[in-house]
């Protein structure tokens, strides 16, 4: 009887067990690889609260994209986007028997640890975002055997050590994102010529140091932002990057870069804010000239000649010196009498012209010489607007110009903004600038043309200013100096006019 008993508790275990395990030997191969991400999570995270191990198929599991794939039975995965979800923990190397997976889109979250060689099995994957995490280590050499990689966003991370030679293997990337970590030494110089699909490179906010690689400018593809910012690299910038093309929008600020910006070819579109930090770097588009104390330092120049200097004046020179500064005193002395005497003449003139500022009332009156006149009233389709800068001769020389009263931002927020190329014709560059509240603008900065006064420029702008129609763009303010003029409209972007046009 003893006997028998055991034996039915045994024969009870034996089918517990066995149809314990029937659910998860169910599971598609896909589906036993991403539990294994769900296990490597640290704390249950409301994320995998749909991935159970009795399903058959992990393809409606959240943030699992499944697609059919020719010669395959069933679906298989070809995407995971769990991006923000908050999750920490390590990278399985499970990850790399999804054949056919090809985006990897976990940024915004915790996970730690290395990127796990493995994950080059995954020999479909062309996207890997992995931004925004806390994952750490070299990146591996085989990462670049997978044949089809064209995104790699490893930025805001701990990586470290040198950037790698063998990303020059990623033959077909696109875009190539390490901004943000602990990369350290030079930048390689052979990876860049075997990067000819490469379209935006970032390597901003590490610890580089030593010169730019003239190899850069072989990246031929390169159209979005070539950025370098926030680094410690020295010495001039190459003359070869002028080769790349004239869309490419650079970001070389705060590092030790030094000698004159050059100014050939793709570097005519660049705005000042891409070179501000680098305190021994002169010349256009900066205004500091790299002449020195007006002087012309140059190779080749007179100014580098010896020069014979007299040891004294003859009496003649002297003489002649000192009627020259007679002249020019009795001169001065004419200019302010007459000056004295035009604004005595001027002070029974009434003049009512004044600047309005932010919330000032419409009209009002002012006293000239002892007696009130009434202001100019705008119309209630006027705009209020302020004007920043000089105050001085009423020509409107260096003055910021708010058309619209609900946008503020001050004139050295402007100049000091990142700037990036949008568009390039015969009225000028259009920049996209991003003020400090995150709002982005529009400006157009007129080309040379600057015989057009003030108030001539300051009417046309005005006029344009009054414009309201939902398919005209907005403009905002407008600046004005004798040698830069700029018109600061909304940014729009929804594409542009071709794509409105023929979809």
């Amino acid at each position: 009887m003893t006997h028998s008993l055991f034996l039915f508790h045994f024969l009870v275990l034996i089918f517990y067990v066995l149809f314990s395990f029937i659910p998860a030997l169910s599971l598609s191969s896909d589906g036993l690889a991403l539990l294994a991400l769900k296990s490597a999570v640290d704390q249950p995270s409301s994320a995998f609260s749909d991935w159970n191990d009795g399903d058959v198929t992990p393809c409606a599991w959240s943030g699992i994209v499944c697609a059919n794939i020719s010669g395959e039975e069933d679906p298989r995965v070809v995407g995971i986007s769990l991006a923000g979800k908050s999750i920490s923990g390590y990278l399985p190397s499970e990850l790399g028997t999804l054949r056919f997976l090809r985006r990897l889109n976990l940024h915004d979250n915790a996970f730690s640890g290395v990127l796990p060689a493995q994950l080059s099995n995954a020999t479909a994957l062309h996207s890997l975002f992995l931004h925004s995490n806390n994952l750490s280590g070299p990146i591996p050499r085989s990462l670049c055997t997978l044949p089809r990689l064209q995104n790699l966003d490893l930025s805001e991370n701990a990586f470290s050590g040198h950037i790698p030679d063998h990303l020059g293997n990623c033959k077909n990337l696109q875009r190539l994102i390490l901004a943000g970590n602990r990369f350290s030494g030079e930048i390689p110089a052979s990876v860049w010529p075997e990067l000819q699909n490469l379209l935006l490179l970032d390597l901003s906010a590490n610890e580089l140091t030593g010169s730019i690689p003239d190899e850069i400018g072989t990246l031929a593809s390169l159209s979005g932002t070539l950025n370098l910012s926030f680094n410690h690299l020295s010495g001039k910038i190459p003359a070869s990057l002028g080769k790349l093309p004239a869309a490419v929008s650079f970001d070389f600020k705060n590092n030790n870069l030094s000698g004159e910006i050059p100014q050939t070819g793709s570097f005519s579109n660049q705005g000042p804010t891409a070179f501000l930090g680098n305190p021994n770097l002169c010349g256009f588009p900066l205004r500091k000239s790299c002449s020195g104390s007006d002087r012309d330092f140059s190779p080749g120049s007179d100014q580098n000649k010896p020069v014979n200097r007299p040891k004294g004046l003859s009496p003649g020179l002297i003489i002649l010196i000192s009627a020259a500064d007679a002249a020019v005193v009795a001169f001065i002395g004419l200019v302010i009498v007459y000056v004295y005497w035009k604004k005595k003449d001027d002070e029974n003139a009434c003049s009512c012209i004044r600047r309005r500022k932010f919330g000032e009332e419409k009209g009002g009156v002012c006293v000239c010489g002892g007696f009130p006149c009434v202001s100019g009233e705008k119309s209630d389709d006027d705009e209020d607007y302020e004007v920043e800068g000089a105050e001085g001769d009423g020509e409107g020389e260096g003055e910021l110009v708010r058309i619209d009263k609900g946008l503020s931002f001050e004139l050295d927020e402007l100049l000091r903004a990142s700037a990036y190329v949008l568009g390039k014709s015969g009225l000028g560059i259009v920049y996209k600038v991003v003020l400090g509240n995150g709002v982005p603008v529009a400006v157009r900065r007129l080309g040379e043309g600057g015989e057009q006064r003030y108030k001539e420029f300051a009417a046309e702008v005005m006029a344009i200013g009054k414009v309201k129609h939902p398919n005209v763009v907005r403009l905002r303010a407008y600046y004005w100096a004798h040698d830069e003029k700029l018109l600061i409209s909304d940014f729009i972007s929804n594409g542009n006019l071709t794509h409105a046009l023929r979809g």
